[in-house]
């Protein structure tokens, strides 16, 4: 059961980053992508219809390793949460800058908004490099610090920028899809974003790695309780994800409700 429940922690880390990275990065490089006011809300179109369904795979995976590996989780949290603390206020930042964008109409709300996306997504992105760089020496409980700690943040954001270019350069028309193209190249449509999709998923596999997952899960009784729920909740999942692909597949044309 330990290693059914290592697999789940990592196919819903990689999920995560594959998915909830795209629409990252394409919120990092906003202001790049869009120059006017009708281009932003063509980009934050791009990933209207994704970025909350891409947000439960976080929240999928945060609830393995609180149940799953609890000793763990329980020292992954204390130990790292002065790194923990600016990725979740990256995150809430970035949800009400895309929720409340729409709120008003002027043009002051709106590029303040507009902001609140954009410093969001860096600081969720930078967190997760500078959490990554603790976690690789395979000590939950220090932060990891020095230069070492800013080339890792710097290099995970940059992944970030990179994921969501490609993702952009699949979602977008016009003269936003012109700025995402000249970065990714003229490549065809899927191998712009199919690199950089494989680099994110294979992060979080590298970093579980370096942990001890396998002396800080559960006891059997709990993993036996656990683990089997899991394998039928996760299928759903899935489908509801590719549902979700396939139903928004085309590019965007117009603003959505953001």
């Amino acid at each position: 059961m330990d290693i059914l429940a290592i697999a789940l922690l990592g196919f819903f880390a990689a999920g995560y980053f594959v998915l909830a990275g795209a629409d990252l990065g394409v919120g990092m490089l906003l202001a790049y992508l869009g120059r006017g006011a009708g281009e932003r809300r063509l980009v934050l179109a791009s990933i209207g219809p994704f970025f909350l369904g891409n947000e439960v795979w976080l929240v999928a995976t945060a609830g393995v390793l609180i149940g799953c590996f609890p000793t763990l989780e329980g020292e992954l949290f204390q130990g790292q949460f002065l790194v923990l603390l600016p990725l979740v206020t990256g995150w809430v930042v970035r949800d009400a800058g895309l929720w409340w964008r729409g709120r008003c109409a002027t043009r002051a709300w709106r590029t303040v908004m507009d902001a609140l996306v954009v410093c969001g997504s860096w600081t969720v992105a930078l967190s997760w490099g500078a959490l990554y760089a603790g976690l690789l020496t395979g000590d939950p409980v220090r932060p990891a610090s020095g230069g070492l700690t800013v080339f890792t943040a710097l290099a995970v954001a940059l992944l970030f920028a990179a994921h969501g270019l490609g993702f952009a350069a699949l979602r977008l028309t016009g003269r936003p899809y012109e700025r995402a193209r000249q970065l990714v190249g003229r490549m065809p449509r899927l191998h712009s974003f199919a690199p950089t999709a494989v680099v994110m998923a294979a992060l979080p596999l590298l970093v579980g790695s370096r942990l001890p997952l396998m002396d800080a899960a559960a006891d059997n009784a709990t993993l036996s309780l656990l683990v089997p729920a899991l394998l039928v909740v996760t299928p759903g999942l899935v489908a509801a994800q590719v549902w979700l692909w396939r139903t928004f597949r085309d590019r965007v044309t117009r603003p959505s409700y953001l």
